[in-house]
């Protein structure tokens, strides 16, 4: 029962992928936007000021706040996307389609029960328009709620097939005859449900901000404690894109939820400064700083005949966790080796965001250097004040690495370059993996196939061969797998000879993390496989 709880919560972890890997690329552009409006950019570089360049930026802008205004349906298509275990387009459309059901059944019958409110006093009712609809105001959860009911009926009813005359109402068709009075009834019962639903989220958000700090670390800590699981997502999701992480009007629209909030007021230049909800979504200081300062620690707590192995691991580690915001790479190499580690860097990472909230920062940096760079250089020291972040950033690299030193020297964990001396520290280099590749027998699955691809041949093996692959998938660094017997995966195939960062197993699903290069690693394994890529295998 655990293991198949654990099962649909990684799938929906996986789900929330869709949508929220999209969102940060619209509030670039609208940062991007905001370089050709920025008043004082504008005066300090002069070829800004023109109406062509400041046209472009507002038009950017403009075109990119929408997004923000309506997450609830971008939601429901991404989640139904990816929830869908085959014909995954199908089941997009029909959650879009669906959608609109909802919304119109929903508006019908508030209008019939006289439950709908002068358009002019929607503000503070719990009511709003939803792409044009009045109706009660889910934000995000409707599109979370939808996408789910749309994604169960279509895995459920999508191979339904008729004969004769009633085959064209089979499949993709059926399960949305099938979803439409589900639809329509979820609507009637959330007329009446969802009001109390929201008070109870009132509730929890005030008491979030009531614990104050207390609230920011215990946020911050779970997020880095539940990387082993997959489930991380989990606990930043809500916070920005809900009311849990604010509520705040800018520009004449109520938004909520940190990341909603600050998108907004980076497109209003009347926003002298962020509101303190940006807190929710910074996030980086672990990664950018903190994280890099327990590398060092790592490499000067090395073996001397090691030290220049593990400064070829953990620099390319370094690069990726500092300018894109991946740490999983430097997680994996204490994580399972040393257990207490990564419970204090969970806690420092907490730690660090209650630092910038005490200091009053209000620069976003929810990853790696370019983002930081790209976000808050162009809004200026006074909106962001992302001076304090990067002096904090400092701090915690020192906090970081005499910790970890003292740590490891202290309790003497086997961190990478400290193993026994039965154990090799290994780098594999593209040159020895071809030299070895061409020493070793040419059988079953290290065979290359069609495609000519040996470290997905390797990759199958340590896997447990073909057939032991049920299902594949990735997420941002890892190639999430259904394995028939996790039993069979061999970890060290896979670290050694493939350069995975890690090997999580929890029942049947089995992550394999190898950073942002997963996405070719699964095209390519699915390629070598002859799986088509989606699911639907």
């Amino acid at each position: 029962m655990k293991a198949k709880i654990m099962d649909s919560m990684q799938k929906f972890s996986k789900a929330m992928f869709v949508p929220v890997l999209i969102l940060p690329i619209a509030g670039i552009l609208i940062a991007i936007g905001n370089v050709f409006t920025n008043p004082r950019l504008i005066e300090m570089f002069g070829f800004l000021d023109n109406p062509i360049t400041m046209g472009f930026g507002s038009i950017l802008s403009a075109a990119l706040l929408p997004v923000l205004t309506n997450l609830g349906v971008i939601f429901c298509v991404g989640i139904a996307l990816g929830l869908a275990n085959k014909k995954k387009a199908e089941a997009a459309f029909t959650a879009l389609l669906g959608y609109l059901v909802f919304l119109y059944a929903m508006n019908k019958f508030m209008e019939l029960r006289g439950m709908l409110v002068a358009p002019d006093q929607l503000q503070g009712s719990g009511q709003a328009l939803v792409l044009g609809v009045q109706v009660l105001d889910m934000g995000v959860f409707l599109g979370i709620i939808l996408g789910l009911v749309v994604a169960l009926i279509h895995n459920r009813f999508i191979d339904t097939t008729f004969n004769n005359a009633f085959q064209v109402y089979g499949g993709a068709r059926f399960v949305f005859i099938v979803l439409i009075p589900v639809l329509v009834l979820a609507a009637i019962i959330l007329s009446f449900v969802w009001p109390i639903v929201q008070q109870g989220i009132d509730g929890l958000g005030g008491v979030i901000q009531k614990t104050g700090n207390f609230g920011i670390f215990l946020y911050g800590s779970l997020e880095r404690l539940l990387i082993p699981t997959g489930l991380h997502h989990l606990i930043y999701t809500p916070f920005l894109y809900t009311s849990l992480g604010g509520v705040a009007e800018v520009g004449g629209q109520v938004f909520e939820g940190a990341r909603n909030i600050y998108f907004a007021e980076i497109a209003d230049p009347t926003v002298r400064i962020l509101s303190q909800s940006v807190i929710w979504d910074a996030r980086g200081i672990s990664k950018m700083f903190g994280l890099i300062g327990a590398c060092l620690a790592m490499y000067q707590t090395a073996k001397p005949e090691n030290k220049f192995k593990v400064k070829a691991i953990l620099i390319p580690a370094v690069v990726t966790s500092f300018v894109a915001g991946v740490t999983e790479p430097i997680e994996f190499s204490f994580m399972f080796v040393a257990p207490a580690l990564f419970v204090i860097h969970s806690a420092l990472s907490g730690l660090s965001m209650v630092v910038l909230n005490i200091f009053g920062s209000r620069a976003i940096g929810p990853n790696g250097f370019i983002d930081f760079l790209l976000y808050n250089i162009p809004l200026g020291t006074e909106k962001t004040r992302w001076p304090i972040y990067l002096l904090v950033g400092v701090a915690f690299f020192f906090i970081y690495y005499f910790v970890f030193r003292f740590l490891i020297v202290k309790f003497n964990f086997k961190t990478v370059g400290r193993e026994d001396d039965d154990q090799e520290t290994k780098l594999y280099s593209k040159k020895e993996y071809n030299d070895k590749k061409a020493q070793a027998p040419a059988d079953g699955a290290m065979a290359m196939n069609a495609s000519g691809d040996q470290v997905s041949g390797v990759i199958v093996e340590g896997l447990g061969g073909a057939e032991n692959i049920k299902t594949i998938d990735n997420c941002y660094t890892r190639l999430r797998l259904k394995l028939a017997d996790p039993a069979l995966v061999n970890e060290g195939l896979l670290k050694d000879q493939t350069q995975a960062k890690g090997i999580i197993s929890n029942g049947e699903n089995v992550h394999v993390v190898y950073g942002l290069t997963v996405p070719q690693v699964r095209e390519r394994l699915e390629k070598y496989l002859g799986r088509d890529s989606g699911g639907d295998e």
